[in-house]
């Protein structure tokens, strides 16, 4: 396969600013708004992009399910619009352009299928084209099938359809979305179908590139793939390749995790000007973290930053607060907590996250049951984890964005917090951060966590986001104070032993749910504002 070859203008388009690219699914919005004035969508749309002090420079358009298939509109609500003359997608579109912002296609790669109203999961209909064509279809959890990369039949029909997008509408590129879903190829054999997704891949750049010679603008291509290099290959995607190939211009790295290996990414895509956005979804969120507060934000963001990242990614955000939702009618759908909207002015940049308090966690895995192989399930995570009984210790990595050591004179607060299942009150542990040996303050026999569930399992994410307190949970909260000095930028080892059980049965043991750490500072007097 021969490398290919970029317009000198492409580059200049690769290297725009964008500080966070905000990947949009008005799908909730759809569901509620159901045709209703086109001027209210927009308006919950871009409500955050147009506050003040917005840092969000690029929407990837996440509405395929905007546009008819195959001749027809499912939804009630978007066929009124297109009875009416109104394209809904055009009009956003225009928006963003007139806001300055960059506008990306987002193209899911193996969606499930919608329903009669054109959003729902299909949970009774079969779908017309895979039952006409079995093998564009991979079976796999979805009972439908999920789309096969490995069928060329299935790569030109999907390549058709992405050419009609890129023609008709003006977009600054497209986006293959990978984490949607998983398998995209025969299960148990993705690596060794490889080829055939890098020859989809390699399909839609060499479009691209028809397509922006001739309406003499660059279009970019961007895949949105697991967040590290083993994940990639479980699933089948090449990356290395890819960027060898110059197939890509942007790898949006992972979506529900807050652990991904830019530096691997990194080597892979050294001097071929490819950006790299690691990406959070607040929906289908970190298991135990989700619609968690602003510091929490600002610790995933500022690792990913202090890591390499040329920009920072969210999925599943609300794009207003409830107050603007409702005005539109919205009732079920009632937009994210307001550490979404405060993050969005905030996690940009490290300037304007600078000074202000963050909390740095040890991911959790679970409760990501639609996927079969890498993609989302955070099946690798450390967290919950079993504490040996035998005086070993459990070896975990923090990572931490600031040079907390450097800013003693500024840090008001350093608090490690341990959630603990199954700790009784003579049991004794040790903690060390990164060799040193720290001290136990106190524990809370009391503590509650609305979203751990031990001993039941972790359910599957997503759903409404309303968590209620068991009053009969029954967890542990081990508090520590150690010294800001101990603390490096970038990672950090933190051991936890068990030094002594009070009373131990076979089969009793305690888990560790949650590793935290907290810190405060003295904040800044003025605010930085719109930098980053």
């Amino acid at each position: 396969m021969e490398t290919v070859l970029l317009a000198p203008g492409h580059a200049e388009a690769v290297n725009r600013r964008r500080r966070i690219v905000v990947q949009n699914d008005l799908m909730g919005e759809i569901m509620e708004l159901f045709g209703c004035d086109p001027g209210k969508l927009l308006e919950i749309a871009f409500h955050f992009v147009d506050e003040p002090g917005s840092q969000i420079d690029s929407i990837v358009w996440d509405i395929d399910y905007f546009l008819p298939k195959d001749g027809v509109t499912a939804n009630a609500g978007i066929r009124k619009w297109r009875e009416q003359g109104i394209d809904i997608v055009a009009l956003l579109l225009k928006e963003a352009r007139k806001r300055g912002l960059e506008s990306i296609w987002n193209h899911r790669i193996a969606e499930v299928d919608f329903g009669a109203n054109g959003v729902g999961l299909g949970l009774e209909t079969k779908s017309r084209r895979k039952v006409e064509h079995p093998d564009w279809v991979v079976r796999s959890w979805w009972w439908q099938g999920l789309w096969n990369l490995a069928s060329p039949g299935l790569r030109e029909y999907k390549l058709h359809y992405l050419r009609d997008v890129a023609e008709r509408y003006e977009i600054d590129g497209i986006q293959l979305d990978f984490s949607r879903h998983v398998p995209c190829l025969p299960v148990g054999q993705q690596w060794e179908h490889r080829a055939h997704a890098t020859a989809f891949v390699e399909m839609v750049r060499r479009m691209l590139l028809e397509v922006e010679a001739a309406q003499g603008r660059p279009l970019l291509l961007a895949a949105k793939v697991p967040e590290n290099l083993e994940g990639c290959r479980i699933d089948g995607l090449d990356v290395a390749a890819w960027a060898e190939q110059r197939l890509v211009d942007i790898y949006t790295l992972g979506s529900r995790t807050i652990d991904v290996d830019i530096a691997a990414f990194r080597r892979i895509t050294e001097g071929r000007n490819i950006k790299l956005y690691p990406c959070h979804d607040d929906h289908h969120a970190t298991d135990g973290y989700r619609y968690p507060p602003i510091e929490f934000f600002r610790g995933v963001f500022g690792n990913w930053r202090q890591q390499g990242a040329d920009g920072v990614g969210t999925f599943n955000w609300a794009s207003a607060t409830v107050d603007v939702y409702a005005s539109g009618g919205a009732k079920r759908y009632a937009g994210g907590p307001p550490s979404q909207r405060q993050a969005y002015r905030e996690v940009g940049g490290m300037d304007t996250m600078r000074f202000k308090d963050k909390t740095f966690v040890v991911q959790r895995r679970g409760g990501y049951p639609w996927a079969e192989g890498y993609f989302n399930r955070n099946d690798h995570a450390a967290l919950p984890a079993v504490l040996p009984n035998d005086g070993r210790s459990l070896e975990l990595t923090l990572a931490v964005c600031d040079d907390v050591a450097s800013l003693t004179d500024r840090v008001t607060q350093a608090t490690l917090l341990l959630v603990l299942y199954g700790a009784s009150s003579g049991d004794r542990l040790e903690i060390a951060v990164n060799g040193v040996v720290v001290d136990i303050d106190g524990f809370d026999r009391e503590w509650k966590d609305p979203q751990i569930f031990s001993p039941k399992p972790q359910p599957a994410s997503g759903g409404n986001g309303l968590y209620t307190t068991d009053p009969e949970q029954r967890l542990c909260a081990a508090a520590l104070s150690p010294s800001p000095g101990l603390f490096k930028p970038g990672v950090n080892r933190i051991d936890v032993r068990v030094a002594e059980r009070g009373v131990y049965r076979p089969g009793q043991n305690i888990v560790l749910e949650k590793l935290e750490l907290g810190i405060k500072y003295i904040p800044e007097t003025a605010d930085t504002g719109r930098g980053g």
